[in-house]
């Protein structure tokens, strides 16, 4: 028998991570990792498990999640978006409570590219007159 499975697609910044959900325990890992070993911080984890604990699911799901590219901040805004797009595919009526919480918004803000003479996307070199 197929297993059954959920999937989501999170970016954020530079990260973007592939998240599947299966009908579980509660089990989270990402990159073959468990999800306090690979954040580190408390407060990314509880980022990542608020999708599930505004829907109440948070022991229904086991989560696995590949994330690769930007920073651990920007990984973990990536994963709270894949589950709750994989959350939706799973249950459609818990769309508006994702969607009023603002876990379905993708978040634009990315790094500004740096322009030519210029050290960094703003930064000009010291100004001198002589």
């Amino acid at each position: 028998m197929a297993k059954v499975h959920f999937y989501g697609t999170g970016r954020r910044k530079n990260a973007i991570a592939r998240v599947f959900l299966t009908p579980g325990e509660g089990n989270m890992v990402v990159n073959e990792r468990p999800l306090d070993a690979y954040f580190g911080r408390k407060t990314l984890e509880v980022l990542v498990k608020q999708p599930l604990e505004v829907t109440g699911m948070l022991g229904r799901f086991d989560v696995k999640a590949r994330v690769v590219g930007g920073g651990i901040s920007g990984q973990a805004g990536a994963v709270r978006l894949g589950i709750a797009r994989a959350l939706v595919e799973a249950d459609p009526n818990l769309r508006p409570v994702l969607k009023k919480a603002g876990f379905l918004t993708r978040d634009p803000r990315m790094k500004e590219r740096r322009k030519y003479g210029l050290k960094k996307a703003r930064r000009a070199p010291q100004f001198s007159k002589r």
